[in-house]
C-alpha cells in the first residue's frame, strides 16, 4: 500500500506542476501579446479594452486551474488509484 501511496503521490506532483507551469506561461504570453500588440491598439480606449480582457482571460483561467487542482487534492486518492489500477492492467496486457 505504501507503494501505491507514493505512486499517487508522484501522479499529483506532477500534474500540479505541469498546471502550474501552464499558468505560468499563460500570463508570460498574454503579458508578451500585451507588449508586443500595445502600439497597434488604435487608441487608448481599444487598450482599455484589450486590457480587460486579457486580464479577465487571466483571471477566469487562472481560478478554473486552482479549482481543478484543489479537486484533484480532495479526490486525489480515488482518481490516481483508479489510473494506477488501469495503467498496471494495461502494462500487464503488453507484457503477454
Amino acid at each position: 500500500m505504501a507503494d501505491l501511496t507514493a505512486r499517487i503521490e508522484s501522479m499529483h506532483r506532477r500534474d500540479v506542476t505541469v498546471a502550474v507551469a501552464f499558468v505560468i506561461g499563460l500570463w508570460i504570453a498574454i503579458s508578451f501579446v500585451a507588449i508586443a500588440t500595445w502600439s497597434l491598439a488604435p487608441s487608448s480606449g481599444a487598450r482599455t479594452m484589450l486590457l480587460i480582457g486579457g486580464a479577465t482571460l487571466l483571471l477566469f483561467n487562472t481560478a478554473a486551474i486552482m479549482a481543478m487542482l484543489r479537486h484533484y487534492r480532495e479526490d486525489r486518492d480515488f482518481m490516481y488509484g483508479l489510473d494506477i489500477k488501469f495503467l498496471d492492467i494495461a502494462r500487464a496486457q503488453k507484457n503477454r
